[in-house]
């Protein structure tokens, strides 16, 4: 069972009895760049509430290979905190790459809005997911393969 922090749990409550749109995104956010930071503005400008839930130190490593992350999650979750941009930042579950754990989370959250890039993974299952809680998935964003956090590790290691 997936227990979110009691500041997020009244985010939600407080989004839902205003009747706002609440937007969610996940993802990484090791050395945060220029990409990110439009992505979440542009996440933020659709809707009315942005919650960005981060993968654990555990799952990068899962995702990106052993030397990540750069930044550890508590350090990747403070950076997200003081952009100013998103209305919440917490720590995704350790399993939540497990279609079920997704679920779970979103059916508490009920975000009206899923924002992802265009090279997210999963999709559909996102969306069908998204669409059992009466949300959808949105791609807001183009991937520009020129600027990660891979690339910017990459240049530095040169």
């Amino acid at each position: 069972m997936i227990k979110l922090p009691t500041s997020l749990e009244q985010l939600v409550k407080n989004t839902r009895e205003k009747n706002q749109k609440l937007v969610l995104v996940t993802g990484v956010f090791d050395i945060l760049h220029k990409e990110h930071q439009n992505f979440l503005k542009t996440a933020k400008r659709i809707g009315d509430v942005l919650i960005v839930g981060l993968e654990t130190d555990g799952r990068v490593k899962e995702i990106k290979g052993v030397n990540r992350p750069i930044n550890s999650q508590l350090v990747r979750k403070t950076n997200l905190e003081n952009w100013g941009i998103a209305d919440a930042v917490f720590i995704l579950p350790a399993d939540f790459h497990l279609t079920h754990r997704r679920e779970e989370l979103i059916k508490l959250l009920r975000p009206k809005i899923l924002a992802v890039s265009s090279h997210t993974a999963h999709l559909e299952d996102k969306a069908n997911i998204m669409g059992r809680v009466g949300g959808r998935v949105q791609v807001i964003y183009q991937h520009n393969p020129a600027v990660s956090t891979t690339q910017l590790i990459n240049q530095q290691n040169e």
